[in-house]
């Protein structure tokens, strides 16, 4: 499912779904970030704990599937699919 729209602020994202609304927040995000770096530190025991006033710097569509996030700290490398974000915001709007 793709959504219908997307805003794109320095909290982090809002996205408007066929059947409703998901906001997350950049923390919220940038702990979710499943690139290969994030996820050998979780394996590691090492996740990422963003700080609070952590911001999303930027967005670009990565083909019609998914997003790249950047982020206030300099990580950039992380891929949204639009379903993994789906699953992200489910019960957040």
């Amino acid at each position: 499912m793709t959504p219908q729209a997307v805003k794109v602020g320095g909290d982090g994202l809002v996205l408007q779904w066929p059947d409703g609304v998901s906001a997350l927040s950049a923390p919220r995000l940038r702990a979710a970030c499943r690139c290969g770096g994030c996820r050998a530190a979780q394996l590691a025991g090492q996740p990422a704990e963003p700080r609070p006033e952590l911001r999303l710097s930027d967005a670009a569509a990565v083909g019609a599937y998914a997003l790249q996030l950047s982020f206030s700290d300099g990580h950039d490398r992380g891929i949204y699919p639009w379903v993994y974000l789906r699953e992200l915001g489910a019960g957040t709007g």
